[in-house]
């Protein structure tokens, strides 16, 4: 099979299985949403909409529908996965592009707690209240791996930053050292190592509770989940490290496999073949 890679989001992207052409169309895809949806460039709509003087705000439909999505994925984890935590991010001092962050001898700023349900979404016209900025990258990248996906005519897989939609047996590496073999599906880990730096010597990280808009604090370094796409597998990944000792319930409920890893090293399992 033929891999290709490239860097988009702010992360390597790897592709398997694709032709030229369909190369050309997933790097496409990637650059477009990228483009449309980065906190870091001041020409994305993204940032036009987080910027407008107004609360209602006339929005393309990509982002109406991406907007959607991000507010279903909120309905269904109980705001867990909370797109209006841009403000509270950036008040953790996640305000710049990941690789150009240095430590910094101010501290964090208190988050803004979020504030999902005060988004309202009407075909193309977006209410959301004045101070309220959305953040909508980790749906954003899993439905992108998704479509990506759906332009391989064929098995192949698309990973980025480690999140994975696959179709066709494909071997993947986990943070604890072990493997998994996919099938068919996604896979996606949300870890609270991989995004870090320092705010006044306290190290901060980038998954945000929107319970408290701060930096989660979880027993769980990281937790892997599987499920029938990338995006389910992420949505799930994040609720279920932000739950803390109640995250294997939550997936076990849902009918889930994941893997969580505590800081420690120790790893628990839930219905996850070895």
């Amino acid at each position: 099979m033929s891999v290709h890679r490239f860097v988009s989001m702010g992360c390597d992207v790897i592709v398997g299985g694709a032709t030229a052409a369909e190369m050309r169309a997933i790097e496409h895809l990637f650059a477009g949403r990228d483009r449309r949806f980065s906190r870091f460039r001041p020409d994305s709509e993204l940032n036009r909409v987080n910027d407008a003087a107004g609360s209602i705000v006339q929005v393309s439909a990509p982002f109406a529908e991406l907007v959607e999505l991000a507010l279903r994925a909120a309905q269904v984890t109980d705001g867990l996965v909370d797109p209006t935590l841009g403000a509270a991010i950036e008040a953790a001092g996640y305000d710049r592009d990941f690789s150009d962050l240095t430590p910094s001898a101010d501290p964090a700023e208190p988050g803004a707690r979020g504030r999902w349900r005060s988004v309202r979404l009407r075909q193309t016209l977006l209410h959301r209240p004045r101070g309220v900025r959305l953040d909508l990258n980790g749906v954003v990248k899993g439905k992108t791996v998704d479509d990506a996906l759906a332009l391989v005519d064929g098995d192949g897989f698309v990973s980025a930053g480690g999140d994975l939609a696959a179709r066709g047996a494909v071997d993947v590496a986990l943070p604890d050292g072990g493997s998994v073999r996919v099938l068919e599906g996604g896979l996606a880990t949300s870890s609270t190592t991989k995004r870090r730096w320092l705010r006044a010597g306290t190290l901060q990280h980038h998954l945000i509770d929107p319970r408290t808009g701060r930096p989660c604090e979880t027993p769980w370094q990281e937790v892997t989940v599987s499920a029938a796409t990338c995006l389910q597998a992420d949505v799930a990944a994040k609720a279920a490290l932000l739950l803390g000792d109640k995250g294997p319930r939550y997936l076990e409920r849902h009918g889930l496999a994941g893997r969580f890893i505590r800081s420690e090293g120790d790893a628990l399992s839930v219905a996850w073949a070895a």
